[in-house]
């Protein structure tokens, strides 16, 4: 997964405005206690952040 479709899920989950702001504050024991920025940062996939976001969130199978 690229990281434009990553965040256009984002967006299209939490909103424009907040997707970021999650992306920043919310820290995720599914990455390892990291915020997506910072699990991307370290290097992990697009496509694996994601899948972490849509468990802790329950994002809707169709959004997946």
């Amino acid at each position: 997964m690229r990281l434009t479709v990553f965040w256009q899920r984002m967006a299209a989950h939490f909103g424009a405005g907040y997707a970021d702001s999650f992306a920043r504050d919310h820290v995720m024991s599914e990455l390892g206690g990291r915020t997506v920025h910072e699990a991307l940062d370290a290097g992990w996939e697009a496509k694996d952040v994601w899948r972490a976001v849509c468990r802790a969130m329950d994002v809707p199978a169709e959004k997946r």
